[in-house]
């Protein structure tokens, strides 16, 4: 897949930035639903729901990072992250394979 990055943002919508934990493996959802965003991707945890989004707009995206937008034709209709950095505003995951998602999901205890 290659390194790929992304901001996860709009958490203030859910549990705030309590879910993010460095390391932490989240789903990323496509939101085939959302009538504001026709690339929108959900970032979730097992057991949660939704803790945030991938930001798409030029204002959320983190430098360096991808938009929802660049990544969405790149999947399916699910993807995994780990979340590398937490700011106060959101957090940088980088994409993984599905594969390795699961062996670190394994070994974390949510």
């Amino acid at each position: 897949m290659g390194k790929h990055y992304v901001t996860v943002t709009g958490q203030n919508h859910y549990l705030g930035m309590k879910p993010f934990k460095v390391r932490r493996i989240v789903k990323l959802v496509k939101d085939t639903e959302n009538e504001f965003d026709s690339e929108a991707i959900r970032v979730k945890l097992p057991y949660i729901g939704t803790i945030g989004y991938v930001a798409n707009s030029c204002h959320t995206v983190f430098l360096g990072t991808c938009s929802a937008g660049r990544i969405y034709d790149s999947f399916e209709n699910d993807a995994y992250g780990r979340i590398l950095f937490i700011t106060h505003s959101g957090a940088i995951a980088e994409l993984v394979s599905k594969e390795e998602a699961e062996k670190e999901m394994s070994l974390d205890a949510y």
